[in-house]
């Protein structure tokens, strides 16, 4: 995630834009290092969010609220003491600091005019919010630093607010092109590394997306291009850098299908695969990039626990069909145990006592071949102890058939249900998958007095021409949407030998456009085990030539007669639906 200075420069534009002279009308503290700030400005009331927290600091302006404890914590009571009511009267961002200081006007205690800052340092875990004196001197923060948590700066009341400088960076929107030179080639790395390392609030996407647009190779060290070379990165890197200058921002999202991989307040011309969204605001595009990260990762969380299940019965279930295609490899001398026991039946009568082999002719080969014998038992002796072998090894051949045919099954099902737990989007597409491993016995069902319903729903979106299109999440929905909502004539979809979701297409009885075939094999190929793949093979064919097996396990169906195509697994230009 790019939060580097040069979308801090775009939240500063545009913060002064929104809340330049609104009036600080409530400040709350939602969470432990979080601060929600209520402006009042001439266009109508704002809300701010400033929030340290160590794992995700953000700075945004938001439509929504957040309640708050019912005692303020000291610093939210400290705040409210000194600017309560006050005016911003400036927003500035040092340099290229992922630093934004707020300057706020108010009334003393004396009734004297007066003004503070409020700083916000965004710095990953060091990430803090500052109140300070107009001269710099530190009133209280939102966390406390001490010298024995940091050497370089005590953050404490009472001492003096100053930006480290520990990496001695240079400001990249000053910097002439003798410096932007001299300073790469002191650096012993690669280019990219080396232009993120020396200048401030550049990330290494930035790094990357520069040297990109100037054709160079990101991947060698500075010291192996020339002197022209390097002033024609320094030209590329002031062009690029001069739409901060003039705030001339363009805030975007990148996708990788629907989830959201990168954002940035300037192009990324190097992220070609993936689908840029623009935005309006630099606050939208942090709220709606973290709102579906957040999710994502929320999900994963709670998934945990089903997937530690699942992949143990995988590990489980794998370690058998290995032990089980070992065992089968041993019957596989079978027959041959009973042409032993035949051929002494046939050729044995003439056996002198104590024989340790016999020559025969095999009359199924017509060749001759020696059978080892058993010296202390007679011919019908060793005749029958190789019908007992051949007995047995074939007995165990036709249970080891239908065994590894079971656990070959049983593999594929949880890699079904693996895929579902990929896929899923919501708290209630977790649910229903745990009901259905309770429901196959991988789990025992906690005692409730309540049952809990579920109210989940396939995926829906709509065809480019106008067709209805739905996925299944999981192997429970796969088989209501194919055998309790899919009618004849409906068009079914899945990835050709890979787990995955059933997806169904609303035919009304027409014939689908090629279009629509290809949008539905998309959609079978992202919501499978292919995703990501460049081509992926997807049969289709129509509802009516479904059929679910008795005694099948949930989602596994048989077809016939089906039609194929392959395509890539893209969605991103696939319409959703209600």
């Amino acid at each position: 995630m790019a939060f580097d200075g040069i979308v801090v420069a775009n939240l500063a534009h545009e913060l002064r834009r929104e809340l330049l002279n609104g009036r600080i009308a409530k400040i709350a503290q939602p969470e432990a290092d979080e601060l929600l700030l209520t402006v009042k400005t001439p266009a109508g009331q704002k809300r701010l969010v400033l929030s340290a927290s160590a794992s995700l600091p953000l700075i945004y302006l938001t439509e929504s609220n957040k309640p708050s404890p019912m005692t303020a914590p000291n610093f939210c009571m400290l705040l409210r003491k000194h600017i309560a009511n006050g005016r911003i009267v400036d927003i500035r961002q040092p340099k290229l600091e992922r630093i934004l200081i707020f300057t706020i006007e108010h009334l003393d205690e004396m009734g004297d005019l007066c003004r503070k800052d409020l700083v916000m340092e965004v710095m990953g875990k060091h990430s803090n919010l500052i109140f300070c004196t107009e001269d710099g001197t530190i009133i209280d923060s939102i966390k406390h630093i001490s010298a024995q948590v940091s050497s370089v700066r005590e953050v404490l009341p009472g001492r003096t607010y100053f930006i480290p400088d520990t990496q001695s960076k240079l400001d990249p929107l000053t910097v002439d092109c003798d410096a932007f030179i001299q300073t790469l080639r002191e650096k012993p790395t690669v280019l990219s590394k080396a232009i993120y390392t020396s200048f401030t609030g550049i990330s290494p996407v930035t790094a990357e997306e520069i040297c990109f647009l100037s054709g160079l190779d990101s991947a060698l060290p500075p010291g192996e291009y020339s002197e022209d070379v390097l002033t024609h990165l320094f030209n590329q890197f002031s062009i690029y850098l001069s739409a901060v200058k003039d705030g001339n921002f363009q805030p975007q999202i990148y996708y990788s299908g629907r989830e959201p991989k990168e954002f940035s307040a300037l192009p990324l011309t190097h992220f070609s695969e993936y689908r840029a969204a623009a935005y309006d605001s630099i606050s939208q595009v942090l709220e709606n990039y973290y709102a579906v990260k957040n999710t994502i990762t929320r999900i994963r969380q709670k998934s945990a626990d089903l997937r530690h299940i699942v992949q143990t019965a995988l590990e489980r279930n794998r370690k058998k069909y290995d032990l089980q295609l070992r065992q089968l490899r041993d019957t596989e001398n079978r027959e041959k145990y009973k042409v032993y026991g035949e051929l002494i039946h046939t050729y044995g009568y003439g056996l002198s006592e104590g024989a340790k082999s016999m020559e025969a002719l095999n009359y199924y080969t017509n060749e001759m071949i020696t059978i080892p014998l058993d010296p202390t038992k007679n011919a019908q002796e060793n005749a029958k102890r190789y019908f007992d072998k051949y007995g047995k090894q074939k007995r165990t051949f036709e249970a080891l058939s239908h065994l590894i045919k079971e656990t070959k099954e049983e593999i594929a099902y949880l890699e079904s249900v693996r895929t579902a737990l990929d896929i899923a989007r919501s708290e209630d597409d977790l649910a229903e998958i745990k009901e259905e491993l309770i429901t196959a016995g991988y789990m025992r069902r906690k005692f409730t007095k309540k049952k809990v319903k579920i109210k989940n729903k396939p995926l829906h979106y709509i065809s480019s021409d106008g067709y209805d299109m739905y996925v299944g999440k999981n192997n429970l929905q796969n088989d209501e949407l194919t055998f309790g909502f899919a009618v004849g004539n409906d068009w079914w979809f899945h990835a050709k030998q890979a787990p995955g979701s059933h997806v169904i297409v609303k035919s009304g009885g027409d014939e689908l456009p090629d279009r629509t075939f290809e949008e539905a094999g998309r959609l079978a190929a992202y919501y499978s085990s292919m995703r990501g793949v460049e081509k992926v093979e997807i049969d289709y064919v129509e509802k009516k030539h479904v059929k679910k097996p008795k005694g099948g396990k949930p989602g596994f169906v048989v077809y016939y007669t089906n039609y194929s195509l392959v395509i890539d697994s893209d969605i991103s230009n696939i319409k959703e639906g209600d």
